[in-house]
């Protein structure tokens, strides 16, 4: 275990907000979890897992406390009836575990390309993109439950997913850290219907082979061609939660032309087009900037503190709750 002092949140952050953290824990092996856990405990502080960052806020005042880092890796293979168990250590950062599968002809995690983040981070917020969710392959995670003290398995029927929920950000906030992760993955191809702009882009170029490795290709061009890369535009990924209509209320929106995605998730309109029906693609609030490109994404662009991104994250939703009734859920999380 690797233990760091007074780190800028910011620095650990793509969305490069936050002040000092206390300590600054960098895990590398299971063992070290718990003496992470009991280091936090001795200086009675109060601890945050972190992955890549890509979807976590920082405050100004930073964190008085242990942030724990996860630096775990490693990708086991076991062969099943229909395919592959795959045993990822939580540490491994998630696109190239996409990349591992779709090289191998491994269908089930090929639409989750490009998603910046952890492996232990994927199951946390049941990361999900074009039709996919961790929730369709994981069968297990191994954690550190920091209130019993010790390892354990959690199946999937233990996490209680749903959209971008699980209990280990609800019910069991704060409690597991993820050492590693297991998902089935099988050889095939997605089948169809696709998600919409999945489904325009393959059309728009005469794809007919949905191998994962093409299906991963197409997925990385499109999120190339609308989402900044936080390694060099700082952002949190999607900013908003897409908002999920009941099936009571599917026609009333469905005649009105609103563009309903109706998927074994339910039916659900993405907050990006509600944003530009606004007119806010593009506009600048307070340093954060609503892209032009995909305006699910806010961008850092000149904004210094956690005020500035929440004033503009409270003008945002309020024009869109004027406009259209909803209100707009966040999806990073914050440390606090």
């Amino acid at each position: 275990m690797r233990v760091n002092e007074n780190i800028l949140i910011s620095s650990l952050t793509t969305m490069r907000l936050g002040g000092p953290a206390r300590y600054v824990l960098e895990v590398e092996q299971p063992s070290d979890v718990s003496d992470a856990y009991g280091f936090a405990e001795q200086f009675g502080l109060p601890t945050f897992a972190l992955g890549y960052g890509a979807n976590t806020i920082g405050h100004d005042e930073g964190f008085n406390g242990a942030i724990i880092i996860n630096r775990m890796h490693g990708i086991a293979e076991e062969p099943t009836e229909n395919g592959v168990k795959l045993k990822i250590m939580g540490g491994e950062y998630w696109d190239d575990v996409v990349e591992y599968a779709c090289n191998k002809g491994l269908t089930g995690i090929e639409a989750l390309s490009k998603i910046p983040g952890l492996a232990g981070a994927a199951p946390v917020q049941n990361i999900g993109a074009y039709g996919q969710e961790i929730a369709d392959t994981l069968t297990e995670i191994e954690v550190y439950d920091s209130v019993a003290h010790t390892f354990k398995t959690l199946g999937k029927a233990d996490l209680n997913f749903s959209y971008r929920k699980s209990i280990l950000n609800t019910t069991q906030k704060n409690r597991y850290f993820v050492i590693s992760i297991t998902l089935e993955l099988h050889p095939g191809e997605m089948t169809r219907p696709f998600y919409n702009s999945l489904e325009n882009y393959l059309s728009n170029h005469n794809i007919t082979d949905y191998s994962p490795k093409s299906i991963r290709a197409a997925v990385s061009a499109i999120r190339a061609e609308k989402l900044p890369d936080p390694l060099t535009t700082p952002s949190a990924g999607s900013f908003f939660k897409n908002v999920y209509i009941s099936d009571s209320d599917l026609e009333k929106y469905l005649e009105k032309n609103y563009p309903v995605h109706r998927g074994k998730d339910g039916n659900k309109i993405n907050s990006g087009w509600l944003i530009e029906q606004c007119g806010l693609a593009g506009k600048t609030f307070h340093g954060i900037k609503v892209s032009d490109k995909a305006a699910l994404v806010l961008i850092n662009e000149s904004a210094k503190s956690y005020n500035d991104l929440a004033a503009a994250r409270a003008e945002i939703v309020g024009k869109v709750y004027d406009k259209f009734g909803f209100w707009l859920e966040q999806e990073p999380v914050e440390i606090q």
